[in-house]
Formats: C-alpha cells, sequence, structure tokens
C-alpha cells in the first residue's frame, strides 16, 4: 500500500518528517488530565490528533491519508497504514481509528443542560476539550446560575457585563478573604452618633447605617468616606432594610412612617404612615418587581410596592405581634412568628400575597412549634427553613428543619411543611440567641463565649473558641459568619465544603476598634462582603463608631 505521509512522532518531544514531503508539518502539544494531544498539520491542510496516555516516552506512528482521521495509540507500537474501510481486526491491538466526519455532536440544548449541572472548575475544564464545548460553557445563563447557588441572591436584577467574569473575580476575592490576616485589611473609622442596624446596598461595597441624630447615612467602605445623608428626621430610625439590587433603602420612624431612600435625592421617594406599630419588615425582588412586607403590633402582615408603597395586601396572621418575617432565597415563602408562647410560627405561599384572590384565604402552614426564638432559611436549599425553639419551659433549646412543598391540583393548591429533622441541645448548655443556616444541613450558633457546628440531627461537627468573652452577635450568609463579643474583638469564618456537610474554616480575629480598650455598652454589629468587613461599636463615655476593614487586593 501506498503511503502518502508517513512521520514518526515522539509525544511532546520532537516531530520530524522526511524530506520527501513538501511544505512544513508543525505539531502543537496540549495536556489535559493523564492524556497528551498531538495536533499534527501539514502545508495541505491536512489534519490529525494524536492522543497517548502521560508518562510514556515514544509513541511510533504510520499514517496513510489522514484526512479527518482521530487516532488513539499505545505508546511503542507502530501501525500498519489505518482507514475508515479497515476491519477492526486489522487495526491491531491498542490501537483505534475512525473519520473525524462521522463524530457525533449533541445539539446545543442538551449540552446546556448538562453543562448546568457542573461547578466552575469542571465549567473552566470541559471549554478547553474544543472550541464548540468552549462556546457553550462561556454561556452568560451558566455563569449567572453559579452566581445566584453561590452568593444567592446577591447579583439578581443587576447589570453585569459578563457573569463569567464577575464569577471569576469574586472566588479570587473569596480566597484572598480566607487567608487574610489582620495586617492585610485596611482600618478606616467613622463617628458621630451612629445607631445599629448596618446594611449593604448595591455591587461596591456601600454601607447604609442610622444614627440616633435621626438620620440615615451611607458609606463607601474602601474609601471609609460618607457619600450621602438623608435630612434630620423628625423622629428615631427603628428600623432599617436595603435592597442593593435596586440600590433603595426602606426606613420605619418611631412614627411607624415607612419611607423609601435612592440614597442620592435628599427627598424620600415615597412615604407612608402607618396606623398600626411595626415591628418587622421584609424587602425583596421578585420577576414582578421589588416588594415590601410590613409585620405590626396586631398580628397582621402588610405587603406594598416598591418605591411606590402601594398597598397590595392585608392579612391577620396571628392574634399577637409579629416579630419576625424572613422570605425564604427563592421568594416563594415568607416565615412569620411572634414571641408570645401562643403563637405558632406560619409559613404563607408569597404569590398568595402578592396576587391575593378575592374571597379566599391567604395559603399558609402552622408550624407546631411555639416559643419560637429564631428561623433561618437555607441559601443552598432554598425551601429548607431551620427554626430555634426553646423548650422544657426555657431550659433548653431545640432545633427544628422543615421541607416546604407546594402540589397544585386542578384549581386548588396545598402546601406542605414535613418535618426532616429535630434535636435538642444537652442541658447545661447556655440559650443561645443568634443562628445561622447554609445548605440545610447543618445549623451555627453560639453558646456563651463559643461557636457551634451542628448537623441538623444533632451530631457536632466543630466547636470553636476564639471568644474570651460571651458572644453577642452572629451573622451569616452563603460564604461568611461573624461573631462579635464585648472583649473587643470580631471574628470571621468562612464556609468550605468538604464531604457530606460543610465545614467552617477559622480565619481572622479583628478589633472593634484599634487601641481602645473600653468596654462596649452596647452589642457590637457586623455585617462583611467578599472584601470589606463592618461593624458598629458603642464605647462607653463616647459616641458610636462605624469601623470599616477594607481587605487590601
Amino acid at each position: 500500500m501506498q503511503r502518502d505521509l508517513m512521520e514518526r512522532i515522539q509525544c511532546g518531544i520532537w516531530l520530524e518528517a522526511p524530506a520527501n514531503i513538501p511544505g512544513k508539518v508543525v505539531a502543537t502539544k496540549e495536556r489535559t488530565g493523564n492524556l497528551n494531544f498531538l495536533e499534527v498539520r501539514t502545508s495541505a491542510h491536512q489534519k490529525v490528533e494524536v492522543e497517548a496516555a502521560a508518562g510514556r516516552r515514544t509513541c511510533s506512528l504510520l499514517l496513510s491519508r489522514p484526512h479527518g482521521l482521530r487516532v488513539g495509540i499505545l505508546p511503542g507500537q507502530v501501525a500498519a497504514p489505518l482507514n475508515a474501510e479497515q476491519p477492526a481486526e486489522q487495526r491491531g491491538a491498542g490501537l483505534w481509528a475512525r473519520p473525524r466526519e462521522l463524530e457525533m455532536q449533541l445539539p446545543d440544548v442538551p449540552m446546556r443542560h448538562i453543562f448546568s449541572f457542573l461547578d466552575a472548575a469542571s465549567l473552566l475544564r470541559v471549554g478547553q476539550v474544543s472550541r464548540y464545548w468552549k462556546n457553550i460553557a462561556d454561556e452568560e445563563h451558566l455563569w449567572r446560575n453559579l452566581c445566584q447557588r453561590r452568593w444567592s441572591i446577591s447579583w439578581e436584577g443587576l447589570q453585569v457585563p459578563s457573569w463569567k467574569q464577575l464569577f471569576l473575580t469574586q472566588a479570587r476575592r473569596e480566597r484572598c478573604m480566607m487567608g487574610a490576616q489582620p495586617q492585610d485589611f485596611a482600618y478606616r473609622e467613622a463617628t458621630g452618633g451612629l445607631g445599629s442596624d448596618p446594611s449593604t446596598s448595591g455591587q461596591k461595597p456601600v454601607i447604609c447605617t442610622v444614627s440616633s441624630r435621626y438620620m440615615l447615612y451611607a458609606w463607601d467602605v474602601q474609601e471609609g468616606v460618607m457619600i450621602w445623608s438623608s435630612p434630620v428626621q423628625q423622629c428615631k430610625i427603628k428600623c432599617l432594610a436595603t435592597l442593593p439590587q435596586r440600590s433603595l433603602a426602606v426606613t420605619v420612624d418611631a412614627w411607624n412612617t415607612i419611607k423609601v431612600w435612592n440614597c442620592r435625592d435628599v427627598n424620600p421617594l415615597a412615604t407612608l404612615t402607618m396606623s398600626t406599630c411595626c415591628l418587622s419588615l421584609e424587602v425583596f425582588l421578585t420577576d414582578d418587581g421589588p416588594f415590601l412586607m410590613i409585620g405590626d403590633s396586631e398580628g397582621d402582615i402588610y405587603t406594598l410596592t416598591v418605591p411606590e408603597l402601594n398597598s397590595i395586601s392585608h392579612v391577620n396572621a396571628f392574634e399577637y405581634p409579629v416579630d419576625h418575617l424572613h422570605c425564604s432565597p427563592n421568594r416563594k415563602w415568607i416565615f412569620a412568628c411572634g414571641t408570645h408562647q401562643h403563637v405558632l410560627p406560619k409559613v404563607f405561599l408569597v404569590e398568595c400575597l402578592l396576587r391575593p384572590a378575592v374571597g379566599r384565604a391567604p395559603l399558609f402552614v402552622s408550624l407546631p412549634f411555639a416559643f419560637c426564638s429564631q428561623a433561618c432559611w437555607a441559601v443552598k436549599c432554598v425551601n429548607r427553613l431551620t427554626i430555634m425553639f426553646q423548650g422544657d419551659f426555657f431550659r433548653r433549646t431545640g432545633f427544628t428543619t422543615f421541607d416546604l412543598t407546594a402540589e397544585s391540583t386542578g384549581d386548588s393548591t396545598a402546601i406542605e411543611a414535613r418535618e426532616i429533622a429535630s434535636f435538642m441541645l444537652p442541658g447545661g448548655m447556655d440559650v443561645p440567641v443568634w443562628m445561622g443556616v447554609r445548605d440545610g444541613t447543618a445549623v451555627v450558633f453560639e453558646s456563651g463565649p463559643r461557636l457551634f457546628l451542628f448537623t441538623i440531627h444533632g451530631l457536632l461537627l466543630k466547636e470553636f473558641h476564639d471568644h474570651e468573652n460571651t458572644i453577642c452577635y452572629l451573622w451569616t450568609d452563603s460564604v461568611h459568619v461573624l461573631t462579635t463579643s464585648r472583649d473587643n474583638y470580631l471574628h470571621l469564618y468562612m464556609w468550605e465544603e468538604e464531604g457530606w456537610h460543610p465545614h467552617l474554616r477559622s480565619c481572622c480575629h479583628l478589633e472593634h476598634r484599634k487601641g481602645d480598650i473600653r468596654p462596649s455598652c452596647y452589642d457590637p454589629i457586623a455585617i462583611c462582603d467578599n472584601t470589606s468587613i463592618v461593624c458598629v461599636v458603642s464605647k462607653c463615655g463616647g459616641a458610636s463608631v462605624l469601623v470599616m476593614y477594607s481587605l487590601n487586593m
């Protein structure tokens, strides 16, 4: 058989062509996993890809008219000329070949569906296989979903030029934050009668705070400067919430006046005075726009549009005050609860409150636990809720986890809260005040100066001893856990995924206020993102201080 092309290939080292082959033979090498890929081209644009197990030194191969052949070889074997018509038994042991034009590619739709199950690292790897795979792996919706899964709803509704670039940037910042030491942060502070309730707003690190001077402030954390302040209000601001996706802040004052601010203009976008005492508020963004829910002292829940503050629905949930309102990460459920001993928590279907049906009561399910003190939705399992309650006449604390479901049959919808796990803390432990949940399989809470991580079934995963005094505040999101204590320190932890359960990594210990050893007269409150940590500190004999730590990138 005549051989039109004969080349000897030593994988990854050199390629040699006979002198009777016109033009220049070019070889490029790429390594993926355990395989070496060698692409060979001649001046006639003939092409063949050769792959061999890594770690072997020499591969010899003879090819005849390699138009579109894909050849896999075992090192040290010499193949006779191969083509698509050769019987399989004549192709030699350890060798195979098939025409490239017969290779099948899945259509775009199933490929996108398959890639949607990959994590970021896997998506980057498959993008190196071929140009076709790379084009699909780089599609914005895949990286947008990764951002939403990793950081809950932090980036929803924002205009992002590249979701892939955003994910890679935020992941890099996370790694920097995880390994940061106190000297890696720039320290800034601001004084002036600041109150509690700090809240983040927008993509860049901007913090909103309320003041004892009856004012609302916005701060650039990286620069450490105030970028906006509201006029002096007529009375104290008692509640603050922000909608980062729209750069909006919502306040409720002591006269129960609700105001919506864009943190740019002097006057609020809208104002509404309630006839009852407002105790809790929750603002969230849905596909239909932003909404605000208010819980009052009469047990009612009001649903309003944002920023107009137009009324949508009004529901009487309890005979006692609504002290807690928490919306699920997917905006499907709203948890409502009071602290009265006769109040059983309820979970409402948000759709029923946003689109009330005439003559129909909103759908809800009651949870059979009184004395509920805290509740958290799982960020990574959006229909899962964990509540903390007091049992045995407040002598012991328990945690119960539910999965919420809604099933529609014809014109009716039934919702169910299925208990999947429950446990009680051992006797003798200090009663926790704060708790946090990330993926629905574990719960983190404080008890005295210690921080605990338990599974939802009651298995102790980790115990931390980073504070000398009682932990007085705990804040969590999908990436971070922050604790503060009156020992003049805050501590940063970050979630890690290892094995079946999430793990917490202890990262760094930071002072509330450098060089100020005076005790705090109020519990310090802190929040953070991937580049900044902010804490409101109130020292005895002095004004409140906003402490801003910004990571040096």
